[in-house]
């Protein structure tokens, strides 16, 4: 696939990943959010992607929300369903055919009903690369809530916030009502829902959001500097299968599930190249070289979350 809105660059090891609509703001639309998908797929079967950072076009905006160029129709699924598509139109723009029967009942298990922000969260969820967001300017709706399923999130001090979905009329989306709460607390969540207004990047820190703040020009050296952290050193098998680990563990009821996915892993690690070459290279006072690849060499077990066997 052939990108328009967003850059796919690729040095030492490590994806940027830039939302590129830098004349809008970097505003969300489909084919955008078509396009991110992709690239986190296509990074995912890279073996030498070993990293990725997600960032915005130029010094004002990481991503300014949902492009509004629709008007009072923007979020209306049925409405633009109706309307001639156009490049650059709203993220929900395939419209709600089929989800809504003649007689006007809704079919709300249909897949027009999906909200386009959700697939990119769940997307990056699934990521098997460590993922940070390097947010450099305005970050509002589904700017900011694409960022919660990345792992670390750093700002530039110009940064802005907002979560303004009551401000329009809608709720949280892109699965920020589970991921926000997990991040910041859920009173801290509740707060910046309830009002929608747009923060400054001292309140994101303060409240969680976001790791640290950087000058504008120091943003992405951090990201980078961050990035090798993750890269250097590491078993990329061993990174992925953490990355899912913690994400999908934290929201288990009980520490036994826990323990079955950590001695699996443990287990099966073990018995690796890698944990091989791991001990021998520390021992030998060297880097490591593993010889382990994600895209063939996870184990058997993975993903345990699909196959009732390791449930």
């Amino acid at each position: 696939m052939s990108y328009n809105t967003i850059k796919y660059d690729v040095e030492d090891a490590i994806l940027t990943l830039t939302i590129h609509r830098p004349q809008k703001m970097n505003a969300f639309t489909n084919e955008m959010l078509k396009e991110m998908i992709d690239a986190f797929d296509r990074a995912d079967a890279d073996d030498e992607i070993r990293a990725i950072i997600v960032t915005g076009s130029g010094d004002r905006a990481f991503c300014a929300g949902a492009d509004l160029s629709a008007g009072a129709d923007t979020f209306n699924y049925e409405a633009l369903s109706k309307q001639p598509v156009e490049e650059g139109a709203s993220p929900s723009r395939e419209g709600a055919e089929g989800a809504i029967s003649a007689d006007g009942s809704i079919n709300w298990s249909h897949a027009a009903v999906r909200d386009g922000g959700g697939k990119l969260s769940l997307r990056i969820y699934q990521c098997l690369k460590p993922v940070i967001a390097a947010v450099n300017g305005a970050a509002v709706g589904v700017g900011v809530t694409m960022q919660l399923p990345m792992d670390i999130r750093i700002a530039s001090e110009t940064a802005r916030f907002g979560f303004v979905f009551t401000q329009r009329g809608m709720v949280p989306e892109a699965c920020s009502s589970w991921f926000l709460s997990r991040a910041v607390g859920m009173s801290k969540a509740l707060e910046w829902t309830f009002s929608g207004k747009v923060f400054g990047a001292q309140e994101a820190l303060e409240g969680g959001l976001v790791r640290s703040l950087h000058k504008p020009e120091d943003l992405m050296p951090e990201a980078r500097r961050l990035a090798r952290e993750f890269v250097e050193n590491t078993s990329p098998v061993s990174v992925a299968l953490s990355r899912q680990m913690l994400w999908r563990l934290a929201a288990t009821n009980d520490p036994m599930e826990a323990h079955k996915i950590d001695s699996r892993g443990i287990f099966s690690r073990g018995r690796s190249g890698d944990s091989a070459e791991g001990v021998t290279s520390f021992l030998e006072k060297r880097s490591p070289n593993f010889p382990d690849k994600v895209s063939k060499d996870m184990p058997e077990f993975f993903p345990w979350w699909e196959d009732n066997e390791y449930s």
